[in-house]
């Protein structure tokens, strides 16, 4: 049957299926193959993907806009190179990352005006939330020149592919489907885990519905909730038609992120626990058979439906990790019942309840020890 025969589901489906990699196809990549080390370049994407968060922060943007511009970044470095050549010039990730913001956008229809968007560029490249820019400053029209450019040439690496699926809508419908979108611990673990996933190559290995649901295995675990099986006796993995197997490898690949992250002072943090990725349901401890769903209150007889281990209010207000972000500080300060967190690279994300925080300067670990923002040519080239 044809994909534009299918329901709405399927022709998404269909189309994300054209940018899923394997780990071996992605270790090919453009840059790579042009002298980048895999992590490296890893790196760069990180840094284009806080450019992103750090400009849509600026722009209150949602994180819907912010997170289809990072998936939009890691897509076209899968077509082109981010490394100088003497024969043609690099894309550098930070003006593809304005470039993807003003695609997504459009997008996902949260439009903000040009001159908006150059300013909030500007600032961040300049690491000054306050600087001054008009539109009689050259780096002004340097940014904007770039961005009207490389939209063509992003537009033409994506193949003008636009249908894209964010996990947190995924994740939403999960949550609600469950009965657990009350639940806060797993909601902000769940939501804590696709904001790290956007600074990783996670969206070119699993589909978007892949990663909603290893968001919410991780999260399940972490605030030791059972999700029950439907009325069809299955578990909850299988009523989202999601692999158990794929599910735990996308988790421990996150696990390896976390674990890579630079630590302070050499402390050694164990930050996610990695799960055996074998499919056996019996390390999944996240499901609630249905034999399990019923106890009998001694008392009257009454069955009670029982769905997690422990209540929300015994549950501790968590995250993906144990406390730490990649600087070992703190990755969460409470402030009443409100939480905020720090990702891996020390982006300030939201609430899992879509609500924003607000976000300090753009930190210096953005960037590496010594790295400068590059400045743009008058051709609309990055210069060192």
């Amino acid at each position: 049957m044809s994909p534009l025969g299918g329901s709405p589901k399927e022709v998404l489906a269909v189309a994300e299926s054209q940018w899923i990699f394997t780990e071996n196809e992605l270790l090919r990549t453009p840059s790579i193959l042009d002298g980048l080390t895999p992590e490296k370049e890893h790196e760069n994407r990180s840094k284009g993907v806080n450019f992103i968060f750090q400009v849509g922060i600026m722009l209150r943007l949602p994180q819907v806009t912010l997170a289809t511009a990072s998936v939009l970044l890691h897509r076209f470095y899968v077509r082109h190179s981010m490394v100088d050549k003497p024969d043609r010039p690099g894309f550098h990730y930070y003006s593809m990352a304005a470039t993807c913001i003003f695609l997504a956008t459009k997008i996902e229809e949260d439009c903000r005006k040009m001159r908006e968007l150059v300013i909030a560029c500007v600032r961040v490249a300049q690491k000054d939330p306050h600087k001054l820019v008009d539109e009689q400053d050259k780096e002004y029209w340097r940014w904007k020149d770039n961005i009207l450019h490389s939209e063509d040439v992003l537009l033409e690496a994506l193949c003008f592919d636009l249908t894209l699926e964010p996990p947190y809508n995924i994740l939403s419908e999960y949550l609600t489907r469950f009965g657990e979108s009350h639940n806060r611990p797993l909601r902000n673990s769940a939501w804590a885990f696709i904001n790290d996933s956007c600074m990783t190559i996670l969206c070119l290995m699993f589909s978007s519905r892949q990663v909603a649901a290893s968001a919410l295995y991780a999260a399940a675990k972490h605030s030791r909730t059972n999700i029950p099986d439907d009325d069809q006796g299955r578990p909850w993995w299988d009523a989202v038609a999601v692999d158990l197997k794929t599910i735990k490898r996308a988790c421990n690949f996150l696990a390896s992120v976390y674990e890579n992250a630079h630590v302070k002072n050499g402390r050694d943090v164990s930050i996610h626990e990695r799960t055996p990725e074998d499919g056996d349901e019996s390390t999944a401890k996240t499901r609630a058979r249905a034999a399990e769903e019923h106890v009998i209150n001694g008392s009257d007889g009454v069955e009670e439906s029982r769905k997690r281990t422990r209540s929300p209010s015994e549950a501790h207000e968590q995250t993906v990790t144990n406390g730490h972000n990649a600087d070992g500080d703190d990755d969460f300060a409470s402030n009443g019942d409100e939480k905020r967190r720090l990702t891996a690279n020390g982006h300030v994300s939201t609430n899992g309840d879509g609500s924003r925080l607000n976000v300090p300067d753009v930190p210096a670990s953005s960037q590496g020890a010594g790295d400068t923002v590059e400045n743009i040519s008058e051709e609309g080239e990055v210069e060192s």
